[in-house]
């Protein structure tokens, strides 16, 4: 293996390292600051155990997440933290496409493609 191809492989894996690192971090802080302002809320309310409530029509949809943590709702805040969290090994994938389509390795793009695609259809079709 030659020298230059070895600092690219580290470089590349302290970059998705980084990625994979700061997507976590930002997804905790999102989700740390609905809760807060989840807690500051309805934090005082006694809980309702006997009465089971589904969640609410716009938490379901991502344009719907987005529009709410936007508008600094707690619970649009949880979810899109969490979003965050699910699209941070996406963008890995992702991150990896570029990488070795400019390293040229052919195989690995194909390989890590059918990997993206399988994610994205897994996401889109639930």
């Amino acid at each position: 293996m030659k020298e230059s191809t070895v600092l690219t492989d580290r470089r590349l894996e302290a970059l998705l390292g980084q990625i994979l690192r700061a997507g976590v971090l930002i997804a905790a802080a999102v989700v740390l600051a609905g809760g807060v302002l989840y807690l500051a809320k309805y934090g005082g309310q006694a809980p309702h155990y006997g009465i089971f409530r589904g969640e609410v029509s716009d938490l379901r949809y991502v344009s719907e997440i987005f529009r709410d943590a936007v508008a600094w709702h707690a619970r649009g805040l949880i979810q899109f933290g969490l979003l965050i969290l699910i699209a941070t090994p996406i963008a890995r994938v992702a991150f990896s496409v570029a990488a070795f389509a400019a390293e040229k390795d052919w195989l690995y793009v194909a390989t890590t493609l059918i990997v993206l695609a399988i994610l994205i259809y897994s996401l889109a079709s639930s």
